[in-house]
């Protein structure tokens, strides 16, 4: 009963919320829905020094969520899968090589420079971390979050060709982030003495080959089946089935399931399938079930993020160290990007400023949070919980709110 009760608490949030951003605010999704929740969170405190039930309520809600299980275990897959179907798949197939290179040694790179940087950064400021932990951030905050850049860019004008390189590497580069950050998590875990190479590439083949070519073989079989009939109420229900039984499958053989339902929904996406395997019935029904579990699952997400402010410990150093982030996360994506772009640009025609946009527009979101909360104690949680938190609030209300000025502004001096 506990658990219908949270989620029938927070459906019912997400939509009060929704709603008064949608009729007073009138902010993208992601934006409007973070601003509002930590402000009722914040309202909530105040309240608290007459009556504290409501703070108390809030509390439960949070402390019954394992937010990272919840996030990283369930939503995540049905949100990058809805996000895949609804990519465009031939632009992507042609920046296949940028997007890919961005996705992992640009995510590689960000990683390492982040977590030398913030090495140095909190010793200056009275903190004596590992610098093995300082990676375990940058591995945590390098991958761009594609649930809160896929909101954002659809209301920020960003070209075509530019929003599929952005909107393609968020979609991968979580789940290699995700591999590089339990590689380095095991390392700090087990030490470095008893962690050999092999174990690295070993890891990483087997989390990032194993779900991509899990993600070929579901959305094969979910082509084949779609294909055998007509009914779009039974199609629905086999693409929900591939997601539901793909994610349990790459969990137990331990594959990237993110990957694997990216790779899948690029697959049941894509035009060569839609026409060969839907009738225009099912291609609506598809698309409009999926945009539905996508917006639901989105306005929870960020109720969620806003919320997660009960958990975090609040210091003066620690919001210093916050806010001195920012501004590393930023010079290192902007770095770790620019070798790629610069060896692609003449060949594919990019568009101008590239790498300032995908800079700005690379929004970091609930996939951040919920690697933080992964965090042991012996790994400075506290501390990087707080960063990260910062980062991830300053990354979608400033950014977000901004990025598609900036696009604007680069495309009126072209």
């Amino acid at each position: 009963m506990d658990y219908f009760l949270i989620i029938s608490v927070l459906v019912f949030l997400a939509a009060t919320f929704g709603y008064i951003n949608v009729r007073f605010l009138k902010l993208p999704n992601t934006i409007g829905l973070m601003i509002i929740t930590i402000l009722f969170t914040l309202g909530v405190f105040a309240l608290s020094y007459f009556d504290t039930r409501l703070l108390n309520a809030e509390r439960f809600i949070i402390t019954h969520i394992d937010f990272r299980t919840v996030l990283l275990d369930v939503m995540l897959s049905f949100l990058l899968f809805a996000g895949a179907l609804h990519t465009n798949f031939e632009q992507l197939k042609v920046q296949r090589w940028p997007v890919l290179v961005f996705a992992t040694l640009g995510t590689l790179v960000s990683t390492f420079l982040v977590g030398t940087i913030m090495f140095y950064s909190l010793q200056i400021i009275g903190f004596n971390i590992g610098f093995i932990y300082c990676l375990l951030f940058g591995a945590l905050i390098s991958p761009t979050d594609p649930i809160a850049v896929l909101g954002i860019l659809k209301k920020a004008g960003v070209p075509k060709k530019l929003e599929t390189k952005i909107v393609g590497e968020s979609l991968f580069n979580d789940g290699v982030g995700v591999v590089i950050f339990l590689t380095i998590f095991k390392i700090a875990e087990f030490g470095s003495d008893n962690f050999e190479p092999i174990h690295v590439l070993k890891l990483f083949g087997q989390e990032v080959i194993g779900g991509i070519v899990l993600g070929l073989l579901l959305g094969w079989i979910t082509y084949r089946l779609l294909k055998s009939i007509d009914d779009y109420d039974i199609e629905v229900i086999i693409t929900l089935a591939t997601v539901m039984v793909g994610t349990v499958v790459a969990q137990k053989l331990h594959l990237s399931a993110p990957l694997a339902m990216v790779t899948a929904g690029l697959i049941v996406g894509n035009n060569t399938v839609r026409q060969n395997a839907m009738s225009e019935s099912t291609e609506l029904y598809v698309d409009k079930f999926w945009e539905l579990i996508d917006i639901l699952l989105n306005t929870i997400l960020f109720v969620l993020i806003g919320m997660e402010i009960l958990v975090l410990t609040f210091e003066g150093k620690f919001i210093i160290a916050g806010l001195i982030a920012i501004p590393i996360i930023l010079f290192c994506r902007y770095l770790s990007l620019l070798f790629p772009i610069n060896f692609f640009k003449d060949r594919l025609d990019f568009v101008p400023k590239t790498n300032l946009i995908m800079t700005w527009g690379g929004l970091r979101g609930g996939i951040s949070i919920a690697l933080a909360l992964g965090l042991t104690q012996d790994m400075h949680r506290d501390l990087f919980l707080v960063i990260t938190y910062i980062v991830v609030v300053f990354s979608i209300i400033v950014q977000g709110l901004t990025v598609g000025k900036l696009v604007n502004k680069v495309q009126s001096r072209n």
